[in-house]
């Protein structure tokens, strides 16, 4: 059965996309794309249609991941229906998500991006867009942690 994934942070252009960009590394380097649908919104729609943020990029491919995914805005009438994981990345998000679900079911399938964390005990993912450099790193750092949990759950489902 395919697991379909979404990550949402607050404007689509920092860590919702590399979100996107290292769990489908993940996925892919294990073969296993056929079974995954793996996309990332904002809860705003402040960069609609525009490219990750340029610093978040450049730190990315340093690690070997490119952010090719283009800003949207999360759409609670079609989003909740397609994705099986909807992943915020801070609190922020998660209240904002939880206050678009239409049901229950919606809810269920909310998750915090560190609920997933294996080593790091950070309990959100920080945006890093008013930071320094540091603060994108400490990002990939946490999505890399957390995306390896998230696969081994998803996984772990999915073989059932």
């Amino acid at each position: 059965m395919k697991k379909s994934v979404l990550f949402v942070c607050l404007g689509n252009i920092c860590r919702s996309p590399s979100a996107e960009a290292v769990f489908t590394a993940m996925v892919n380097q294990k073969g296993l794309s056929a079974f995954y649908d793996i996309d990332s919104a904002g809860t705003s729609g402040w960069h609609a249609g525009g490219p990750a943020d340029r610093r978040m990029s450049k730190h990315a491919s340093r690690r070997g991941y490119e952010l090719t995914s283009i800003s949207r805005k999360f759409d609670p009438q079609t989003d909740f229906d397609r994705f099986e994981y909807i992943i915020g990345m801070d609190d922020e998000n998660i209240r904002t998500l939880r206050a678009m679900a239409r049901n229950a079911e919606d809810r269920k399938k909310i998750h915090k991006m560190t609920d997933f964390r294996q080593e790091l005990s950070y309990n959100e993912v920080p945006d890093p867009y008013y930071g320094g450099e540091e603060g994108f790193e400490l990002v990939l750092y946490l999505l890399e942690d957390a995306c390896a949990g998230l696969l081994e759950k998803t996984e772990a489902s999915r073989k059932q």
